[in-house]
C-alpha cells in the first residue's frame, strides 16, 4: 500500500530537507483564451490573490521537499488535501486540492499519459449508474468551456496503457478545494492548474497516496 510516509516522513522533516472540446476545432480554440481571461481573476499573483474564500493553506506556496524525489512528478496527500508538483532542488509547489468522495478515491502510482486544455468530458458508465440523475443526461459528453467539470485543464492518469478514468482537473466548483467532493478525481482551481499545467510533462507519475496513513500537515 503506498501511504504518505513515502512522501513526507514527518511534517517537520517536509518542510526542513488531448481531446478537443465538440463543435469544429478551430472555433473551440478560438475560445480557450477567452474562457482563460474567465477563470483569472484580475491582476492575479498565484500565492495572494483568493476570490474564491479558500483557506489560506490551500493557497499555492514554494516548499523544501524530502530528498531523492524526481523532479516533474505529483505527489497528492489526500489527508492534508495538497498537491505537490516536484521541482528541481529539493522543492515543490503546492497546491490545495479536493479529492474523491466517500469510497471513490483510488491510491496508487500513476503516469500522466495525457494532457487537455479545455477538454470534452464524459461521465463513465459507473457514474451514470451510480447517480443517473445527475449524469445520464450527459451520457454523450459535453463540450469544453467554463461550466465543465473537468475545468480549463485535465492531466489524465493511466496505468500502464489503460487510462484509468482518473484525473487531475480543474474544477468549475472552487469552494469544493479542501473537501471530498468528486467521483474519483482530483479537483484544483483552475487558476492554480493553469499556472502548473505548462510544467507538467507526459510520462511523469503522479502519486496518489492512501487516505488510511493519518499523518497530518502542520502548516
Amino acid at each position: 500500500m503506498l501511504t504518505r510516509r513515502h512522501f513526507i516522513q514527518t511534517s517537520t522533516a517536509l518542510f526542513a530537507a488531448t481531446a478537443l472540446p465538440s463543435g469544429p476545432a478551430h472555433a473551440a480554440r478560438d475560445q480557450w483564451d477567452t474562457w482563460d481571461a474567465m477563470v483569472t481573476p484580475p491582476d492575479y499573483i498565484p500565492t495572494l490573490t483568493n476570490p474564491w474564500g479558500l483557506h489560506p493553506r490551500f493557497m499555492p506556496q514554494r516548499v523544501v521537499v524530502n530528498a531523492g524525489l524526481e523532479p516533474g512528478d505529483i505527489h497528492v496527500d489526500p489527508v492534508a488535501r495538497y498537491l505537490y508538483h516536484v521541482e528541481e532542488g529539493g522543492f515543490a509547489m503546492r497546491y490545495g486540492v479536493a479529492i474523491a468522495r466517500g469510497n471513490l478515491y483510488e491510491p496508487g502510482v500513476y503516469t500522466i499519459r495525457r494532457k487537455a486544455r479545455w477538454p470534452r468530458w464524459t461521465p463513465t458508465a459507473e457514474m451514470i449508474a451510480r447517480d443517473p440523475h445527475l449524469y445520464a443526461q450527459f451520457a454523450d459528453g459535453m463540450p469544453g468551456g467554463p461550466t465543465n467539470p473537468l475545468g480549463s485543464r485535465a492531466l489524465y492518469l493511466f496505468e500502464g496503457n489503460r487510462d484509468t478514468y482518473l484525473r487531475i482537473h480543474g474544477t468549475p466548483e472552487p469552494r469544493s478545494i479542501g473537501g471530498r467532493a468528486s467521483s474519483g478525481c482530483v479537483r484544483m482551481v483552475m487558476a492554480h492548474i493553469n499556472d502548473m499545467y505548462g510544467q507538467v510533462r507526459t510520462g511523469k507519475r503522479a502519486h496518489l497516496y492512501s487516505t488510511n496513513d493519518v499523518v497530518t500537515a502542520t502548516s
